[in-house]
């Protein structure tokens, strides 16, 4: 395509008649001046061009609307066309006419005179409109087209060479406009809209804009194709370089690190022995491995799949130490006392020498913390000889932390169960899962509902982790669960536990486990021998005495060590060479005493009870106060105390006021005055519903004037008839009052089974009085008048 350089200079201007046959252009609008070819092929279009070349080879070029438009009708053209002269016509082998065209003049169609065969438009000539005067703007418009017509093409737009030699050397801005737009490619509505403009410098300023459009267009594409191409060359440059290495390797004899890779991972699954399910997805996923190309992601996936596929111990186990005595010996010299326990689980190791495959029991130890339940799971895989696993269970609230995530995530990995398996390198370990009370959940899952396969004897056969995608057998496994309380123990999940409770510790258990353990151990840690330091048995019980109050060793432990950082200070400054700690020196080395005896213990108390109450650290001695004062018969309860608690406030009044008349108190006052039950520490929430007779016996001590022994503390349960009924945690609570110095504590008869459990010596040393009614209460807990107490002795029950 090229401008016609043959102008009329001089000659007679070729005569454009009024009507023409018409040819519908598709994709491609024709200026004047513009000689191009065309492809006919349409039947109404080839007797278009056989009309005009029998009357002037003149014919009017209209562009259609919709190229797609096979048979166009008259609202299908634009309005505005060219004139143009049939210059050559070529029959092709196809039926096709090839049609070379010249553009004369622009014209505008009046109306179509025939439709068939063959359109026919009366038309009128266009004429140009001639500029005047040429101005600096006009100037400055035409270079800036030309300059950016040059960018276009060094920005990589194809352009004719000789349209580019005119567009250089022409100055006529409509004649360059139309130039431009025949041959810069625009789009067909972009270049009918400048054909049909009339005025040069119109046309030539909305070339400029799509011009500078276009400009903008192709920088961009030019940047992403030299982004694109520098990404490539990168990678190409790499491939490259490794090939060469790889050529380096072969020359020097070294072996092609590819092929060696996939013949390791052959050598581990056959060493691993793995179930025939799991060798064929790791025989497919290595031959998937083979296929790829080494440095692709998917290839890092696999290879680590494949090593976490490998190297779980399919079929290691470690063979278990089953004798009996030295399992025995094992756990008497970790752990002090808690023979039940130690008992139940010589009864394992028994059955497990009987019968080599069992379906192994999941013990729960549930006790206060301190008490020894984690030690107990390292003292049982020490008397197996088996490895050790241990994972904490606190706070986990996602279910993929139990069975993985899949592979189709970034960063997978398999659960921390699988972890813990590969971990101990045998598929038999002690596996314990610490703090199982205090799973949580959230919108990723629920992990105790996920834990009920792994924990299913029936099931854990074939746990499916997420990652591995393929059953691993955890039957061989000893899974031991540990927590502080069995409440928040989905019931699915406690049912298939057995829980085997852990109390806490009395003093004398305590003076013995750290004379025995806590004392040695911080010594050594602390780098002092026991020539340097002796700590007397009145020492350490001073420390649990004053020091501490809790269920189990911890704060104990911590004392020590804190004594012994005191003393290895002391050695370091040569102070002196060797410390003997006693009960009058304790305070120079750990302070003031921190726990003090109660104020209400040391005289008997109108209207103040010595209740028991069992908390997460064990037993604790509770305080109930009650009081009157002039009023209209309201009830007050403060402390904090729950539901549970305060109806238990008001079943207990209840029981007075109807038992009045026997207890002596006048019906009348309970209309005249107000009641006032508080329980201490107040800033701590409190309930339960253990605290019945103690709120009874308070009131009842209120109304009648008669104080409460100071030796005695109570718990139970009271109906509005006055029986007592039976409640739970009888050990920890008894040994909170024996720490705090109380002989005789009141229990409900129905616990009188639960006496049992106790200690002999903590038996031998408490007076339990066993009580069915309200009345066997007060008769052992009030004194008989307000200046002292009964003289009838509290009943011992038989069983101390």
């Amino acid at each position: 395509m090229t401008e016609d350089t043959k102008k009329d200079n001089g000659k007679k201007q070729i005569e454009i008649p009024d009507t023409l046959p018409v040819l519908a252009a598709r994709d491609i609008v024709v200026f004047p001046y513009m000689i191009l070819p065309l492809f006919v092929g349409r039947d109404v279009s080839i007797k278009a061009i056989d009309h005009s070349l029998n009357t002037g080879k003149m014919i009017l070029l209209l562009t259609q609307k919709d190229p797609n438009v096979e048979a166009p009708s008259l609202d299908d053209f634009y309005s505005v066309g060219t004139v143009s002269m049939i210059m050559r016509v070529l029959k092709l082998p196809d039926g096709r006419v090839k049609v070379l065209v010249q553009g004369l003049s622009k014209a505008r169609v009046v109306k179509f005179s025939q439709q068939d065969p063959f359109f026919i438009a009366e038309i009128e000539k266009i004429e140009e409109e001639s500029l005047i005067v040429m101005t600096t703007e006009h100037e400055a418009l035409t270079r800036n087209v030309k300059e950016l017509v040059n960018k276009t093409v060094s920005l990589g737009k194809t352009m004719l060479p000789d349209a580019l030699v005119v567009i250089k050397n022409i100055d006529d801005p409509g004649r360059l406009a139309d130039l431009i737009a025949s041959n810069a490619g625009l789009k067909p509505d972009q270049a009918q809209e400048i054909l049909e403009m009339s005025d040069p410098i119109d046309r030539l300023k909305r070339t400029s804009e799509i011009l500078s459009r276009e400009v903008e267009v192709l920088t961009i594409q030019q940047k992403i194709q030299m982004d694109t191409m520098g990404e490539i060359d990168k990678t190409q440059r790499e491939y490259f370089l490794r090939e060469q290495l790889k050529a380096i390797q072969r020359e020097l004899g070294d072996a092609d690190d590819r092929a060696e890779e996939i013949k390791e991972f052959k050598k581990k699954i056959e060493e691993a022995k793995m179930p025939e399910k799991v060798m064929k997805e790791s025989e497919k996923q290595v031959r998937r491995l083979e296929k790829m190309h080494p440095d692709s992601a998917e290839a890092g996936t696999i290879r680590t799949y494949l090593d976490w596929l490998t190297e779980l111990p399919w079929s290691k186990s470690t063979e278990d130490q089953l004798d009996i005595k030295v399992a025995e010996n094992i756990l008497n010299e970790d752990h002090y006392n808690l023979e039940k326990i130690k008992e139940r689980i010589l009864e394992y190791f028994s059955v497990r020498r009987l019968k080599e495959k069992m379906k192994g029991p999941i013990l729960c130890f549930i006790g206060p913390p301190g008490v020894g339940k984690t030690s107990l799971g390292r003292s049982i895989a020490r008397c197996l000889g088996k490895e050790f696993v241990r994972m904490s269970l606190g706070g986990v609230r996602d279910e993929a932390e139990i069975r993985g995530h899949r592979r189709t995530y970034i960063g997978s990995l398999p659960g921390r169960i699988i972890q813990g398996i590969k971990q101990a390198g045998s598929n038999n370990p002690v596996f314990m899962l610490d703090e199982i009370d205090k799973i949580g959940m959230d919108f990723r899952g629920d992990p105790s509902f996920a834990l009920l396969e792994v924990l299913d004897p029936e099931q854990n056969n074939s746990f499916m982790d997420h990652y591995l995608a393929v059953p691993f057998d955890l039957s061989n496994v000893m899974f031991i669960t540990t927590g502080n309380l069995t409440d928040t123990i989905p019931g699915p999940l406690r049912d298939r536990m057995e829980v085997i409770y852990l109390s806490g510790y009395t003093e004398e258990e305590k003076a013995e486990i750290a004379q025995k353990y806590l004392v040695p151990k911080q010594l050594e840690e602390h780098g002092i021998t026991s020539k340097i330091l002796k700590i007397t048995a009145t020492a350490i019980r001073q420390i649990i005495s004053h020091y501490t109050r809790e269920a189990g060793v911890r704060n104990l432990e911590r004392e020590i060590a804190n004594l012994c950082r005191k003393v290895a200070k002391q050695v370091v400054e040569e102070k002196a060479k060797r410390f003997r700690i006693t009960k009058n020196t304790v305070h120079k080395y750990l302070g003031v005493p921190k726990y003090l005896p109660e104020e209400e213990m040391k005289k008997d108390g109108i209207g103040v009870a010595t209740g028991l109450a069992w908390t997460e650290a064990g037993g604790d001695v509770i305080y109930t106060e009650a009081t009157t004062m002039k009023g209209k018969g309201n009830l007050t309860i403060t402390g904090q105390l729950g539901d549970v608690m305060k109806e238990s406030a008001q079943a207990a009044l209840s029981y007075v006021r109807a038992k009045s008349k026997a207890l002596e108190i006048s019906e009348d006052i309970f209309s005249k005055v107000d009641l006032h039950i508080h329980v201490p520490a107040g800033a701590i929430p409190k309930d339960g519903p253990s605290a019945g007779i103690t709120m009874a016996a308070a009131i009842a001590s209120a109304f009648m004037g008669k104080g409460v022994r100071r030796d005695v503390a109570m718990t139970g349960e009271i109906t509005l008839r006055g029986r007592v009924l039976p409640i739970g945690g009888i050990k920890e609570k008894t040994l909170a009052a024996k720490r705090m110095g109380i002989k005789t504590v009141i229990v409900p008869s129905r616990n009188k089974k639960d006496l049992s459990d106790l200690p002999k010596y903590v038996k031998d040393d408490m007076n339990f009085v066993l009580a069915e009614t309200m009345d066997d209460v007060l008769k052992a807990a009030l004194c008989r008048s307000k200046n002292g107490p009964k003289t009838k002795k509290s009943t011992k029950n038989s069983e101390q």
